[in-house]
């Protein structure tokens, strides 16, 4: 049976317009603090190729720690396991710019989506392209077949300035061998990186291939087999969501991957792939608006993976 997405979303626009003046939008990066908390944008990619939206569906907003999903999985079809040995597959239960637990555990990050791992994959990436970030921007047009993506170069610029934190984090896993290319220029390419910007529409369709077991469903192209593609949506579901995962999975029960320019992109596996975007965050660092959006979704529609 096909569900009317189109009034499902109407719905939860209409439902969440109370809470979009409660979170905080991001402003240790000065840029993210000048966007608006009003805003509010979904969209459903759905497998067949129908797209539904609500609100701001079509602004462009910095997807940040999304890109992170991006580059894992660029990564990950290119090197395979080695990965691994570098990064873990753990949730880490620590804020995501934390170096707690790089001491004790000799530089290696608990999973791929804190920015320390997310650094690892960025030095992976330096390693084969010549630009990782431009390696990353294509990737992501490619997949949500939009030429015209790009960086937003002043956020780059702005999140460079104040990324005193991730370049303590690099330099501590460069001491400990696991980062091999220049400190700054792993940094310079992770900052753009996280500029990208995106509709929600644009970021659902991109993210369809992870629903669709690893291949786009649009053009049948296959950018992971099966089996890689369940060991992603699998990462998201328990490390994609900050040190809230437990409590996401709880609530909205799809696998997700979130940023604090405040977008949400989840995964109906074999179904369709969801964007939210709603500037203001919760204590974790992710939408408060948005997640409510997917909560209610998952709820209206009766489907999460479980």
């Amino acid at each position: 049976m096909l569900l009317d997405y189109q009034s499902i979303l109407d719905t939860i626009h209409r439902e969440v317009q109370p809470l979009l003046r409660e979170g905080k939008v991001a402003d240790y990066i000065p840029e993210l603090s000048k966007v608006s908390p009003g805003r509010f944008g979904m969209a459903v990619y759905c497998l067949d190729g129908r797209t539904f939206s609500a609100g701001d569906a079509d602004v462009k907003f910095s997807l940040q720690s999304i890109t992170k999903l991006f580059a894992l999985a660029l990564a990950f079809s290119r090197e395979g396991d080695v990965i691994w040995t570098r990064v873990g597959r753990e949730p880490s239960g620590n804020p995501f710019n934390s170096l707690v637990q790089l001491e004790y555990e000799r530089g290696i990050p608990r999973n791929p989506f804190i920015n320390a791992g997310a650094l690892v994959i960025t030095d992976i990436l330096a390693t084969r392209f010549v630009q990782a970030e431009i390696a990353v921007l294509q990737f992501v047009r490619m997949l949500a077949d939009e030429p015209a993506i790009d960086f937003d170069r002043i956020v780059a610029q702005s999140e460079q300035d104040t990324a005193h934190r991730n370049s303590a984090i690099a330099y501590f896993m460069k001491d400990f061998g696991n980062l091999h290319n220049p400190v700054a220029s792993v940094i310079g390419s992770y900052c753009r990186q996280c500029s990208i910007t995106m509709t929600c529409a644009e970021l659902a369709k991109a993210g369809s291939f992870l629903a669709q077991h690893g291949t786009i469903p649009w053009s049948g192209m296959e950018i992971l087999d099966a089996s890689s593609a369940k060991r992603l949506n699998a990462l998201m579901l328990t490390c994609g969501t900050y040190d809230a995962a437990g409590d996401f999975a709880y609530r909205v029960g799809l696998p997700a991957k979130s940023g604090v320019g405040g977008g949400i992109l989840a995964l109906m596996p074999g179904d369709a792939s969801i964007a939210v975007w709603s500037p203001g965050l919760d204590a974790t660092g992710n939408s408060l608006a948005g997640t409510y959006a997917l909560e209610r979704f998952t709820t209206l529609t009766a489907r999460s993976i479980f």
